[in-house]
């Protein structure tokens, strides 16, 4: 049975469920910061994943990264699974930008989250959503 790590559940934020990952939000303004969780139990490594399910993580984590693309302009997507701090498979997919603080080095370390305040936060979750959303084709009425 799938739960998810309570380290992951205070840092983050749901944004979608899709058919293999939970869709969260890094609860840190400085960087938009995506999170894919496989919802299978006990895995902490990509390798453990079956066949079917690391062919569907790949699609999700490609999704994710135009979908933070698009919706931020970055300038680079970096995408990262250590889990050297929370063992459950997680997956980093980060909008980075050339004027970020960070920048070129990795996010990790560089300076505490700065969680966002609760109109920034809607705000974030409503594009992210709504760029996963795809349009409705316009209504004709004859």
């Amino acid at each position: 049975m799938f739960t998810l790590h309570p380290r992951l559940a205070a840092d983050t934020i749901e944004v979608a469920v899709w058919p293999l990952c939970q869709v969260r939000l890094m609860n840190d303004r400085t960087y938009p910061w995506l999170i894919l969780v496989p919802q299978r139990a006990d895995l902490s490594e990509l390798h453990q994943l079956a066949p079917d399910d690391r062919t569907r993580v790949m699609h999700e984590m490609a999704l994710a990264g135009r979908l933070l693309s698009h919706a931020t302009n970055a300038d680079k997507i970096n995408t990262a699974a250590l889990g050297n701090m929370v063992p459950q498979l997680h997956i980093h997919v980060i909008a980075r930008f050339k004027t970020d603080p960070a920048w070129p080095n990795p996010v990790w370390g560089h300076a505490p989250a700065e969680p966002y305040d609760q109109a920034t936060l809607s705000h974030t979750l409503r594009m992210l959503r709504d760029a996963m959303t795809p349009p409705r084709p316009p209504v004709h009425k004859p």
